[in-house]
């Protein structure tokens, strides 16, 4: 048996299987016990909306850099499934190297004796158990730290089921006793670092921004944001509440945010969708509340496990009427964290609705962190206590008014859907409506005057520039870094709407080429919209995968 592979810094595993064998425990496994080797990892994961069968698999990186894309190439891949093959050709080239079961790829790949080593522990649902050791005997893990890592995966499963687990990883680990090792270069710091994904940096960030009440109704990919919160939102004293459809769920959020709680919902498109008129109750009554989609394709449910971009128009233009409201879409975990706490200040700050892009790849997106890349936003506190002759929208000079909530001063704190007076009161004064109007609406002036400026990757003077946002990032990035040259740069947009003031002059004299996933080009229309920049090239993908490395390469390599 023979393993070699051209990259000597990094090695592109891939798991394939069925849903129900077990694919996102091993990888999680994995992913703890390179971590703890000293290896920087990464991992993605595509799969289907089932419980069981289909064919899913995950891509884990693993390196002696950061890495954070998704790579079309495979160096090693373990198909757990007859069907994996089949499913993961188009990323199989004459230089992987395949393990499976002896049963199910005995003809084109190396067949090893998976199932009939499970069934000699206890059954076939060790066979991931016995893969994964042999996996990690092949990366030089040691036994003690993969043995650490089931203890940390199955102890609260009982003693016995821990045992068997344990045997079969030291099964694996003897099967591939006699095998060449990879040998990558370790850092023995990594082990000490934290492993997360997009769904609990967002969680995290807005923890930290403050959050203290969350009402959602459960939809892919946002449910892991929700669950995480679920599970340790008492920590900082936030209450999870799981409301009966959309439609609740903003409407909870309003209440609980009109009370005095940072509020925010979790949902996907079509959930959103559901939530509009509640967008334009923030609007209409100036409550703060922070909204996290999770874009996944459409239209309706489209693709529920899969990736997408196509929601920004959606976030831009809900609600009816016209205000103020702000959208994030975060590229990186560090990005993750840190816009959302940013959104729970600037919802707070200006009283609108704030939104958070996201989307299936960022949300599963798995990755090794420095403890200190997470840095915390400076909180401010804008809640007023109120006089007895206090009214709530009160017309100021620059159209915020003092927020008081219920019994914090002595004053009413009244609120209303209908145009309302300063007081708060239903009123049909034309001229009052103007005002308030232009008190909701002009918030963006200053949204804008603070709004943070596209990020800048390369020379100042390049004369390419690949154009992003949110998820994006990655595979821009570590294109650009792959092609190394001095006259391609990557912008990336970290906030969408409303744009930084000074946005048309990094576009202005540039070659460019813009990256959606979707099949208009949003950002590249509001670009236009906002800017007044036209986008010379448009590279759009909305099949539900997100762009790979190499399909960056390509394109950039037709213009270049």
């Amino acid at each position: 048996m023979d393993f070699k592979f051209k990259n000597k810094d990094e090695i592109t595993l891939v798991l394939g299987g069925e849903a129900g064998q077990g694919i996102q425990t091993v990888e999680q496994i994995l992913l703890w016990a390179f971590k703890m080797t000293g290896f920087n990892v990464c991992a993605t994961k595509e799969y289907m909306s089932r419980v069981r069968g289909g064919q899913n698999s995950t891509q884990i990186r693993v390196s002696n850099q950061r890495v954070s894309a998704f790579r079309e190439h495979t160096d090693l891949l373990v198909a757990l499934s007859p069907g994996a093959l089949e499913h993961l050709q188009d990323r199989v080239s004459l230089d992987t190297v395949v393990l499976g079961d002896e049963k199910v790829v005995a003809d084109v790949a190396l067949g090893l004796p998976f199932s009939r080593l499970a069934q000699e522990v206890g059954g076939p649902i060790f066979a991931n158990i016995i893969a994964a050791g042999a996996v990690c005997s092949l990366f030089q893990v040691e036994a003690d730290i993969f043995n650490q890592c089931l203890s940390a995966m199955f102890s609260r499963k009982g003693e016995e089921i821990l045992r068997k687990d344990i045997l079969a990883g030291e099964k694996g680990y003897q099967l591939a006793e006699s095998w060449p090792k990879i040998v990558l270069e370790k850092d023995s710091t990594l082990s000490s670092q934290i492993l997360l994904n997009g769904s609990e940096a967002v969680a995290l960030g807005c923890m930290a921004g403050g959050c203290k009440f969350i009402s959602s109704y459960p939809m892919t990919p946002s449910t892991a944001v929700q669950t995480f919160l679920a599970e340790h939102g008492s920590e900082v004293g936030l209450v999870y509440e799981q409301a009966e459809d959309e439609i609740a769920a903003l409407n909870m959020a309003l209440g609980a945010s009109y009370a005095g709680a940072p509020s925010m919902v979790a949902t996907s498109g079509s959930g959103f969708a559901l939530m509009t008129e509640a967008v334009g109750l923030s609007g209409m009554m100036e409550i703060p509340v922070v909204i996290y989609i999770g874009m996944r394709p459409g239209p309706a449910v489209g693709l529920p496990t899969r990736t997408a971009q196509e929601d920004l128009n959606l976030a831009l233009y809900s609600g009816p009427g016209e205000f103020a409201r702000a959208i994030f879409a975060p590229g990186q975990l560090e990005d993750a964290y840190q816009l959302s706490q940013r959104a729970f200040h600037l919802a707070d700050k200006y009283q609108i609705p704030v939104f958070i892009l996201s989307d299936q790849y960022l949300a599963d997106l798995n990755c090794n962190l420095p403890e200190d890349g997470l840095v915390d936003v400076e909180p401010e506190k804008y809640l007023v206590e109120t006089e007895e002759n206090y009214q709530r929208y009160q017309l100021t000079p620059d159209g915020i008014s003092p927020r008081g909530v219920p019994g914090y001063g002595r004053g009413l704190v009244v609120v209303d859907a209908d145009e309302h007076d300063q007081e708060g009161h239903i009123t049909e004064d034309l001229e009052l409506r103007t005002r308030m109007v232009e008190k909701r609406y002009h918030k963006l002036r200053m949204l804008r005057d603070e709004a943070l400026a596209p990020v800048l990757y390369g020379e100042d003077d390049c004369e390419v520039l690949l154009v992003g946002w949110g998820s994006t990032y990655h595979p821009l990035e570590e294109a650009r870094r792959e092609l190394d040259r001095d006259d391609v740069g990557v912008l990336h947009f970290q906030q969408l709407y409303p744009m930084h003031p000074d946005t048309d002059k990094y576009l202005e004299g540039k070659k460019t080429l813009i990256y959606e996933n979707n099949i208009q080009g949003q950002l590249a229309n509001l670009l236009k919209l906002e800017a007044g920049v036209d986008i010379q090239k448009r590279v759009l993908k909305y099949n539900g995968m997100p762009f790979s490395v190499e399909e960056v390469l390509r394109s950039v390599r037709e213009v270049v």
